[in-house]
Protein backbone atom coordinates (compact mmCIF):
# COMPACT_ATOMS: atom_id res chain seq x y z
CA UNK A 1 0.00 0.00 0.00
CA UNK A 2 3.04 2.43 0.43
CA UNK A 3 3.18 4.91 -2.35
CA UNK A 4 -0.32 4.47 -3.31
CA UNK A 5 -2.52 7.67 -4.80
CA UNK A 6 -5.57 8.73 -3.89
CA UNK A 7 -7.48 8.04 -6.64
CA UNK A 8 -6.73 4.03 -6.24
CA UNK A 9 -9.24 3.79 -3.45
CA UNK A 10 -11.47 2.78 -6.75
CA UNK A 11 -10.01 -0.40 -7.09
CA UNK A 12 -10.70 -1.01 -3.44
CA UNK A 13 -13.95 -2.51 -1.97
CA UNK A 14 -16.24 -0.16 -0.31
CA UNK A 15 -15.98 -2.22 2.69
CA UNK A 16 -12.22 -1.45 2.60
CA UNK A 17 -12.40 2.45 2.11
CA UNK A 18 -15.09 2.79 5.15
CA UNK A 19 -13.20 3.62 8.31
CA UNK A 20 -13.67 0.99 11.14
CA UNK A 21 -14.69 2.24 14.52
CA UNK A 22 -11.94 -0.12 15.97
CA UNK A 23 -9.35 1.37 13.54
CA UNK A 24 -7.21 4.96 12.76
CA UNK A 25 -9.54 7.17 10.23
CA UNK A 26 -7.97 6.72 6.70
CA UNK A 27 -7.36 9.97 4.04
CA UNK A 28 -9.83 8.75 1.35
CA UNK A 29 -13.54 9.88 0.33
CA UNK A 30 -14.87 9.69 3.94
CA UNK A 31 -13.48 12.41 5.73
CA UNK A 32 -15.00 13.92 8.90
CA UNK A 33 -16.58 16.30 6.25
CA UNK A 34 -17.44 13.76 4.26
CA UNK A 35 -18.83 11.81 7.26
CA UNK A 36 -20.75 15.05 8.61
CA UNK A 37 -22.60 15.81 5.39
CA UNK A 38 -24.12 12.07 5.30
CA UNK A 39 -25.37 12.16 8.79
CA UNK A 40 -27.29 15.21 8.22
CA UNK A 41 -29.09 13.72 5.22
CA UNK A 42 -30.12 10.70 6.64
CA UNK A 43 -30.89 12.44 9.71
CA UNK A 44 -32.77 15.23 8.06
CA UNK A 45 -34.55 13.33 5.21
CA UNK A 46 -33.39 15.66 2.41
CA UNK A 47 -30.60 18.20 0.96
CA UNK A 48 -32.89 21.30 1.71
CA UNK A 49 -33.21 20.48 5.00
CA UNK A 50 -29.52 19.31 5.84
CA UNK A 51 -27.97 21.92 3.91
CA UNK A 52 -29.92 24.53 6.56
CA UNK A 53 -28.71 22.17 9.12
CA UNK A 54 -24.94 22.24 8.18
CA UNK A 55 -25.58 26.29 7.59
CA UNK A 56 -23.67 25.91 3.92
CA UNK A 57 -25.46 25.56 0.25
CA UNK A 58 -27.85 23.36 -0.71
CA UNK A 59 -26.16 23.10 -4.43
CA UNK A 60 -23.17 22.75 -2.20
CA UNK A 61 -24.28 19.93 -0.35
CA UNK A 62 -25.20 18.09 -3.19
CA UNK A 63 -22.86 18.49 -4.99
CA UNK A 64 -20.35 16.95 -2.22
CA UNK A 65 -22.69 13.62 -1.90
CA UNK A 66 -22.88 13.61 -5.60
CA UNK A 67 -18.64 13.49 -5.48
CA UNK A 68 -18.70 10.97 -2.65
CA UNK A 69 -20.76 8.35 -4.64
CA UNK A 70 -18.48 8.46 -7.56
CA UNK A 71 -15.53 8.02 -5.77
CA UNK A 72 -16.76 5.35 -3.87
CA UNK A 73 -18.59 4.12 -6.60
CA UNK A 74 -21.82 3.04 -5.18
CA UNK A 75 -24.83 5.22 -4.23
CA UNK A 76 -25.62 5.83 -1.00
CA UNK A 77 -29.11 8.12 -1.87
CA UNK A 78 -32.54 7.44 -3.52
CA UNK A 79 -33.89 10.98 -4.48
CA UNK A 80 -37.54 11.13 -4.67
CA UNK A 81 -40.13 13.30 -4.33
CA UNK A 82 -40.42 12.62 -0.81
CA UNK A 83 -36.86 13.65 -0.24
CA UNK A 84 -33.23 12.08 0.18
CA UNK A 85 -33.29 8.73 1.33
CA UNK A 86 -30.20 6.30 2.18
CA UNK A 87 -30.20 3.43 0.07
CA UNK A 88 -29.23 -0.28 0.56
CA UNK A 89 -25.38 0.59 0.58
CA UNK A 90 -25.93 4.01 2.69
CA UNK A 91 -28.51 2.08 5.44
CA UNK A 92 -25.44 -0.81 4.95
CA UNK A 93 -22.68 2.06 6.51
CA UNK A 94 -24.44 4.69 8.21
CA UNK A 95 -23.79 3.18 11.47
CA UNK A 96 -20.27 2.85 11.19
CA UNK A 97 -20.03 6.17 9.41
CA UNK A 98 -21.62 7.63 12.84
CA UNK A 99 -19.72 5.29 14.94
CA UNK A 100 -16.44 6.62 13.36
CA UNK A 101 -17.22 10.15 13.65
CA UNK A 102 -17.91 9.75 17.15
CA UNK A 103 -14.30 8.40 17.72
CA UNK A 104 -13.04 11.37 15.80
CA UNK A 105 -14.54 13.87 17.71
CA UNK A 106 -13.80 11.50 20.91
CA UNK A 107 -10.09 11.74 19.54
CA UNK A 108 -10.14 15.32 19.49
CA UNK A 109 -11.41 16.35 22.76
CA UNK A 110 -8.72 14.20 24.44
CA UNK A 111 -5.73 15.66 22.08
CA UNK A 112 -6.66 19.21 23.20
CA UNK A 113 -7.72 17.63 26.99
CA UNK A 114 -3.93 16.59 27.06
CA UNK A 115 -2.67 20.29 25.42
CA UNK A 116 -4.31 21.73 27.73
CA UNK A 117 -3.15 19.76 31.03
CA UNK A 118 -7.06 18.49 31.75
CA UNK A 119 -6.19 15.22 31.75
CA UNK A 120 -3.59 12.41 32.79
CA UNK A 121 -2.60 10.77 35.74
CA UNK A 122 -2.26 13.23 39.16
CA UNK A 123 -0.82 11.86 42.19
CA UNK A 124 -2.14 13.39 45.36
CA UNK A 125 -0.78 13.35 48.71
CA UNK A 126 -2.09 14.69 51.99
CA UNK A 127 -2.04 14.99 55.74
CA UNK A 128 -4.70 13.65 58.24
CA UNK A 129 -6.31 17.23 58.71
CA UNK A 130 -7.03 17.58 54.48
CA UNK A 131 -9.35 14.97 54.50
CA UNK A 132 -12.16 17.24 55.87
CA UNK A 133 -13.04 19.73 53.77
CA UNK A 134 -9.77 20.68 51.03
CA UNK A 135 -9.16 16.93 50.14
CA UNK A 136 -13.33 16.46 49.55
CA UNK A 137 -13.14 19.70 47.47
CA UNK A 138 -10.05 18.60 45.35
CA UNK A 139 -11.92 15.66 44.26
CA UNK A 140 -15.26 17.31 43.37
CA UNK A 141 -13.14 19.76 41.35
CA UNK A 142 -11.27 16.94 39.65
CA UNK A 143 -14.72 15.14 38.90
CA UNK A 144 -16.28 18.47 37.51
CA UNK A 145 -13.19 19.95 35.35
CA UNK A 146 -10.56 17.06 35.05
CA UNK A 147 -12.83 14.25 33.38
CA UNK A 148 -10.52 11.16 32.82
CA UNK A 149 -7.70 11.75 34.92
CA UNK A 150 -6.49 9.06 37.05
CA UNK A 151 -5.78 10.14 40.53
CA UNK A 152 -3.68 8.25 43.10
CA UNK A 153 -3.95 9.26 46.79
CA UNK A 154 -1.86 8.84 49.50
CA UNK A 155 -2.36 9.40 52.85
CA UNK A 156 1.25 10.56 54.65
CA UNK A 157 2.42 12.62 57.28
CA UNK A 158 3.73 16.11 56.75
CA UNK A 159 7.69 15.32 56.51
CA UNK A 160 7.31 12.02 53.87
CA UNK A 161 5.23 14.87 51.65
CA UNK A 162 7.91 16.81 52.12
CA UNK A 163 10.18 14.58 51.09
CA UNK A 164 7.82 12.95 48.23
CA UNK A 165 7.36 16.27 46.43
CA UNK A 166 11.20 16.89 46.55
CA UNK A 167 11.81 13.47 44.94
CA UNK A 168 9.05 13.79 42.30
CA UNK A 169 6.41 10.81 44.14
CA UNK A 170 3.88 13.23 43.76
CA UNK A 171 2.63 16.11 41.82
CA UNK A 172 0.21 17.69 44.92
CA UNK A 173 0.82 17.66 48.51
CA UNK A 174 -1.77 18.95 50.53
CA UNK A 175 0.11 20.01 54.20
CA UNK A 176 0.96 21.94 57.08
CA UNK A 177 3.01 25.06 56.59
CA UNK A 178 5.67 26.49 56.79
CA UNK A 179 7.98 23.74 55.38
CA UNK A 180 11.35 23.68 52.89
CA UNK A 181 10.79 21.09 49.77
CA UNK A 182 13.63 21.01 47.52
CA UNK A 183 13.62 21.96 44.13
CA UNK A 184 10.74 24.55 42.49
CA UNK A 185 7.36 24.31 43.72
CA UNK A 186 4.45 26.60 43.83
CA UNK A 187 2.24 26.75 47.33
CA UNK A 188 -0.66 28.27 48.02
CA UNK A 189 -2.55 28.38 51.84
CA UNK A 190 -5.79 27.14 51.35
CA UNK A 191 -6.78 27.14 55.70
CA UNK A 192 -5.80 28.40 58.37
CA UNK A 193 -7.28 27.36 61.69
CA UNK A 194 -7.63 28.43 65.12
CA UNK A 195 -5.20 25.83 67.83
CA UNK A 196 -8.32 24.44 70.61
CA UNK A 197 -7.30 22.63 73.59
CA UNK A 198 -7.66 18.89 73.28
CA UNK A 199 -8.67 17.28 77.05
CA UNK A 200 -9.67 14.06 78.29
CA UNK A 201 -13.24 13.92 78.04
CA UNK A 202 -13.53 13.89 82.30
CA UNK A 203 -11.21 16.83 82.60
CA UNK A 204 -13.46 20.38 83.62
CA UNK A 205 -13.67 23.26 81.90
CA UNK A 206 -14.48 26.83 83.10
CA UNK A 207 -18.06 27.89 83.72
CA UNK A 208 -17.35 30.05 80.19
CA UNK A 209 -16.43 26.17 78.73
CA UNK A 210 -13.05 27.27 77.52
CA UNK A 211 -9.49 26.11 79.47
CA UNK A 212 -6.28 28.06 79.75
CA UNK A 213 -2.78 27.51 78.39
CA UNK A 214 -1.71 26.68 82.16
CA UNK A 215 -4.09 23.59 81.79
CA UNK A 216 -2.64 22.54 78.83
CA UNK A 217 0.84 22.42 80.29
CA UNK A 218 -0.18 21.22 83.63
CA UNK A 219 -1.49 18.01 81.82
CA UNK A 220 1.83 18.04 79.38
CA UNK A 221 1.52 17.98 75.88
CA UNK A 222 1.06 15.17 73.47
CA UNK A 223 1.64 16.23 69.89
CA UNK A 224 3.46 15.40 66.92
CA UNK A 225 7.08 15.25 66.26
CA UNK A 226 9.80 17.56 65.97
CA UNK A 227 10.89 16.39 62.81
CA UNK A 228 7.34 16.57 61.25
CA UNK A 229 6.22 20.04 61.55
CA UNK A 230 9.68 21.53 63.15
CA UNK A 231 8.55 25.50 62.77
CA UNK A 232 4.83 25.05 64.11
CA UNK A 233 6.31 23.36 67.18
CA UNK A 234 9.04 25.89 67.69
CA UNK A 235 5.87 28.91 67.24
CA UNK A 236 4.20 26.97 69.69
CA UNK A 237 6.84 27.14 72.31
CA UNK A 238 7.87 30.35 71.76
CA UNK A 239 4.12 30.80 72.86
CA UNK A 240 4.54 29.12 75.85
CA UNK A 241 7.79 30.88 76.85
CA UNK A 242 6.44 34.23 76.46
CA UNK A 243 3.22 32.85 79.00
CA UNK A 244 6.09 31.89 81.35
CA UNK A 245 5.21 28.28 80.92
CA UNK A 246 7.04 25.11 80.25
CA UNK A 247 5.75 23.16 76.72
CA UNK A 248 6.48 19.36 78.14
CA UNK A 249 5.84 16.56 75.37
CA UNK A 250 5.01 13.90 77.61
CA UNK A 251 4.24 11.93 74.39
CA UNK A 252 4.94 12.05 71.11
CA UNK A 253 2.86 10.85 68.36
CA UNK A 254 2.82 11.04 64.13
CA UNK A 255 -1.09 10.92 63.37
CA UNK A 256 -3.99 12.47 64.15
CA UNK A 257 -6.42 9.84 65.48
CA UNK A 258 -3.42 8.76 67.42
CA UNK A 259 -2.85 12.18 69.27
CA UNK A 260 -6.70 12.04 70.39
CA UNK A 261 -6.10 8.09 71.45
CA UNK A 262 -3.41 9.65 73.92
CA UNK A 263 -5.74 12.39 75.31
CA UNK A 264 -8.67 9.97 75.70
CA UNK A 265 -6.26 7.45 77.45
CA UNK A 266 -5.53 10.70 79.88
CA UNK A 267 -1.63 10.83 79.26
CA UNK A 268 -1.66 14.61 78.22
CA UNK A 269 -3.68 16.99 76.44
CA UNK A 270 -3.08 18.60 73.07
CA UNK A 271 -3.53 21.42 70.67
CA UNK A 272 -5.38 20.33 67.24
CA UNK A 273 -6.86 23.20 64.29
CA UNK A 274 -10.49 23.83 64.63
CA UNK A 275 -11.40 21.63 61.80
CA UNK A 276 -10.62 18.43 64.04
CA UNK A 277 -13.77 18.91 65.87
CA UNK A 278 -15.21 17.18 63.37
CA UNK A 279 -13.69 13.54 64.27
CA UNK A 280 -15.39 13.60 67.53
CA UNK A 281 -13.32 11.24 69.04
CA UNK A 282 -14.69 9.27 72.05
CA UNK A 283 -13.26 10.13 75.35
CA UNK A 284 -11.96 13.47 74.46
CA UNK A 285 -13.02 16.95 74.36
CA UNK A 286 -12.34 20.26 72.57
CA UNK A 287 -12.36 23.68 74.23
CA UNK A 288 -11.33 26.72 73.12
CA UNK A 289 -8.56 28.42 74.80
CA UNK A 290 -9.16 31.97 76.89
CA UNK A 291 -5.31 32.83 76.27
CA UNK A 292 -5.08 30.84 72.94
CA UNK A 293 -3.86 34.35 70.69
CA UNK A 294 -0.49 33.98 70.96
CA UNK A 295 -0.49 30.73 69.51
CA UNK A 296 0.63 30.66 65.83
CA UNK A 297 -1.82 29.45 62.93
CA UNK A 298 -2.63 25.84 62.24
CA UNK A 299 -1.91 26.33 58.34
CA UNK A 300 -2.97 23.76 55.36
CA UNK A 301 -1.41 24.95 51.66
CA UNK A 302 -1.29 22.98 48.71
CA UNK A 303 2.26 22.69 46.86
CA UNK A 304 2.80 21.52 43.40
CA UNK A 305 6.39 20.91 40.89
CA UNK A 306 6.99 24.36 39.05
CA UNK A 307 6.40 23.72 35.56
CA UNK A 308 6.80 26.12 32.54
CA UNK A 309 3.26 24.87 31.03
CA UNK A 310 -0.37 24.25 33.09
CA UNK A 311 -0.37 20.78 34.58
CA UNK A 312 -3.16 19.14 36.12
CA UNK A 313 -1.83 19.93 39.99
CA UNK A 314 -1.75 23.84 38.96
CA UNK A 315 -4.78 24.06 37.18
CA UNK A 316 -6.49 22.67 40.41
CA UNK A 317 -4.56 24.58 43.16
CA UNK A 318 -6.10 27.18 40.78
CA UNK A 319 -9.57 26.58 41.57
CA UNK A 320 -9.32 25.58 45.53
Amino acid sequence: MRGMHCNAALEIPFAMVLPSPSSPLHAGPFDTRSMRYLLAVADQGSMTAAASYLGIAQPALSQAMRRLEQELGVRLFERSRRGTLLSSAGRAVIDDVRASLAMAASAAQHARAIAEGKTGRLRVGFVTHAVYEVLPAALKLLHAEFQGTQVVLSEMSNADLVNALGQGDIDLAMLHTPVAVQGAVRQKLVRRDRLMAVLPAAYPLEPDGRVSLADVARLGLVWFPESQLPSLRAAIAAAFLRMGLEMRVVQEANRTLTVLSCVAAGIGASLLPQSATVLQHRGVQFAPLRDGERLPYFELSVLWQASGRPTIASQLAGLL
